[in-house]
Order: structure tokens, then C-alpha cells, then sequence
């Protein structure tokens, strides 16, 4: 199985993890990455800055309709839920999920809609749950799973809540995530297409 979406959720605590695990990941890595990092909605772009000057893969903040192109990194905007469309990103202002928005749980959910089996979702360091129930329905749609092993997080509440809402994959320390991710995206991959019959929205919730 080849995986062509990472999709990464990521809460307090997140700047240091990132600091760590984007470094590790290949400059040829032949999936696309979308991160969405809770912070407030008056965010500048500080945290896009950051996270290129620690990454060796291309940096954007994605925009509505923005196609997704593998090799990149996509930053969900401040105040703006990211959600995965059939070869795009789109942006939603509904309101907040678990508090948040950007929310993790958005993203998870739309990305298992849209490309279900290609699909690897990434929950670590974080406050509250959100996460928990997307990461469940990328699991249910066939994607793989991985979570930062609660003990090496700084704030451990999200990396639980993924891990006691559903079968998990992978439970590693944060070090080790990079390359389970380079390894289960070495294949080359196809540009990403749509699913021929995309499942319902599993899980959604009101």
C-alpha cells in the first residue's frame, strides 16, 4: 500500500514536536502534508515562517481551491477550518470544533472522505480530544494511523483521546515518526485523484 496524504494534528507543545519531526522528513517525500496546529485566530504568519525554515519540503498556507501538489506542506490558516476536497483544499468558517478552529477533527474527517486507504493521520502533543474522531474515521475508511506515544509528549490529552477512541497502528516516540512516515510514502506515487465512490462523512457530528 502507498500512501500520498499525511494529514497532522497538533496542539500546545506543538512548535517544539515539529521542531523535531519535520526536519527528519525526506526532501523527495512523494506525499502531500497538511498540518493543522490550534492557535488563535489573530495568528500572523509566524508560524508559516517558522515551520519552513525547519522543514526541507515546500511551505504554503493553504488557500481555498488550492490543488494539492505532493512534496508540499500545507498550514491551515488561522481561524479558518481546512478541510481536503477531490484534488483540493478548501476552507470552511463554520463554527468551532472542540474549541477550535482550524480543527484537527475537520481535516481527518474530510481527508478520509476524499482519498480513504491513501490517507495517514497523525495525531501528537495537544490539549483536549480533538483528533480522536477523525483519526477513528481515517482508520475505518482503510487509512493507517499514528500517534505520539503519550509519555513523550508535552501535553498528553490529545495523543489519549486518539488512543482511546479506536484501534491505533502506531504508537511511537516522537523521534521515530519521520521515518515510519518516509517508509510508508517511499513508493512513488500518482498525482492524487479522487475516489471513484467517496463514502459518506463517517462520524460527523453535529
Amino acid at each position: 500500500m502507498s500512501y500520498h496524504l499525511i494529514v497532522l494534528g497538533v496542539s500546545l507543545g506543538g512548535m517544539r514536536a515539529l521542531e523535531v519531526l519535520l526536519p527528519a522528513l525526506p526532501a523527495d517525500l512523494a506525499a502531500a502534508v497538511a498540518i493543522v496546529q490550534h492557535r488563535g485566530k489573530e495568528t500572523d504568519d509566524t508560524l508559516l515562517s517558522w515551520i519552513q525554515r525547519h522543514s526541507r519540503l515546500p511551505v504554503v498556507e493553504a488557500e481555498d481551491k488550492e490543488p494539492i501538489v505532493l512534496g508540499n506542506i500545507y498550514l491551515a490558516p488561522a481561524d479558518y477550518h481546512l478541510l481536503v476536497e477531490p484534488g483540493h483544499f478548501a476552507l470552511s468558517v463554520e463554527p468551532a470544533v472542540n474549541y477550535a478552529r482550524p480543527s484537527v477533527d475537520e481535516l481527518f474527517e474530510s481527508a478520509a472522505d476524499s482519498y480513504g486507504r491513501e490517507v495517514i493521520g497523525v495525531i501528537l502533543t495537544g490539549m483536549n480530544t480533538d483528533g480522536a474522531r477523525g483519526l477513528a474515521a481515517i482508520k475505518r475508511h482503510g487509512g493507517r494511523t499514528v500517534v505520539q506515544d503519550p509519555r513523550t509528549a508535552q501535553q498528553r490529552s490529545m495523543p489519549d483521546a486518539a488512543i482511546a477512541a479506536g484501534r491505533v497502528d502506531h504508537v511511537l516516540p516522537l523521534p521515530e515518526i519521520a521515518p515510519l512516515l518516509a517508509r510508508l510514502c517511499a513508493r512513488p506515487a500518482p498525482p492524487l485523484r479522487p475516489l471513484e465512490q467517496p463514502p459518506g462523512r463517517l462520524g460527523k457530528q453535529a
